[in-house]
């Protein structure tokens, strides 16, 4: 396999990886999960092994008083990204691209930092190598992987059919955008002859800037997408109101396309019970024959519960058996899922299909 090194044209400075730049100017390492430099293979002992010892290990300072804690805590993590963007997903969500960063793993986190070439503090090195940013960009791998296996039957067999990939909540679209690294690397001709097109529908507009810049650069010459003809699109979206994802899967309809779904860390995590059902009920209806639609689904068991209150943001740790009745209810059923520490990874299809 070439090794390459693009930087907008220019070398970076780690061989093999390709970079894009964010909105507040870093220039990032784009994960790309068929690069053994992001890959992350685990066993089913291992992953067992890890979820013990995380569950054993006392958390620092857990004798001392909430408030002292606190203030201790925030001295020893002064100035780390990653921290940072933990603190502001309190009550909420973790953003866009302070999930990527997550992603990123601790070797590759230097540019991160506003500072040209600064290096990743020893405290960020340790929050990437954690159980819970391990299960983030195991995530990221499981979502790529179940889309590009769903997707790889239909495009083997309408070879020039428009492809359309939805993202809901999707921030950079980096499980889209993996998927379609995977199926070049399982079908090298499988893109040749169609459009690609991933809608982005997200209330944030940094992650999908960066998500595009991200797969412009995986197509220039030289890069694992060369060649490929694929845009990224931004539709500000609030899945309160399904107007738009109707009418995005109406348009991927009447194009004749191959199409697919996903919310990785989004709609099935953060989403209430009504609005999950109001999206798969939607997407029942509109999406295209074949449509796929994958997904994370918090689990419920301690272990994660345990991390949902010291993390604060506003998680539903419903669980999957939970997760499956509000499917049914909107006409969906799980195909496949794949079990991770604090999260399911699930594709789904329509009731009465097969995947």
């Amino acid at each position: 396999m070439m090794r390459i090194s693009l930087r907008f044209g220019r070398p970076g400075p780690e061989p093999g990886i390709i970079y894009a730049r964010a909105v507040d100017g870093r220039e990032l390492p784009v994960v790309d999960v068929t690069n053994p430099a992001f890959a992350l293979a685990m066993s089913d002992a291992e992953q067992a092994a890890l979820v013990e010892g995380f569950a054993r290990q006392q958390q620092p300072f857990d004798v001392l008083p909430a408030r002292l804690r606190r203030l201790v805590m925030r001295f020893f993590l002064r100035g780390s990204v990653l921290a940072r963007g933990i603190r502001g997903a309190r009550g909420t969500f973790l953003r866009g691209m302070d999930t990527y960063l997550f992603k990123l793993g601790p070797e590759h986190l230097g540019p991160a930092y506003p500072r040209p070439r600064a290096r990743a503090k020893a405290i960020d090195r340790r929050i990437a190598a954690a159980l819970p940013a391990m299960a983030i960009r195991l995530r990221l791998q499981d979502m790529a992987q179940l889309l590009a296996d769903a997707l790889g039957p239909a495009l083997a067999a309408r070879p020039e059919a428009p492809l359309r990939l939805v993202s809901i909540a999707g921030g950079p679209a980096m499980d889209a955008i993996n998927a379609l690294l995977l199926v070049r690397r399982a079908q090298p001709g499988a893109l040749a002859r169609r459009d690609v097109q991933i809608d982005v529908l997200d209330l944030d507009e940094d992650g999908p800037a960066f998500g595009a810049r991200a797969l412009a650069a995986l197509a220039a010459p030289g890069a694992p997408l060369q060649g490929v003809r694929a845009t990224l699109r931004p539709v500000r979206y609030d899945w309160t109101d399904t107007g738009l994802l109707q009418a995005v899967l109406e348009g991927a309809r009447a194009a004749g396309a191959v199409a697919a779904g996903s919310s990785e860390g989004g709609l099935f995590e953060y989403g209430s019970d009504d609005e999950i059902v109001a999206n798969l009920a939607c997407m029942r209806d509109a999406a295209p024959p074949g449509y796929v639609m994958v997904g994370s689904v918090t689990r419920a068991d301690e272990l994660t519960r345990r991390l949902h209150a010291q993390s604060g943001a506003a998680l539903r740790p419903r669980g999957l058996a939970v997760f499956e009745a509000l499917a049914a209810r909107a006409g969906w059923r799980t195909a496949r899922a794949i079990p991770r520490p604090f999260s399911d990874h699930v594709a789904l299809v329509r009731s009465q299909a097969t995947f």
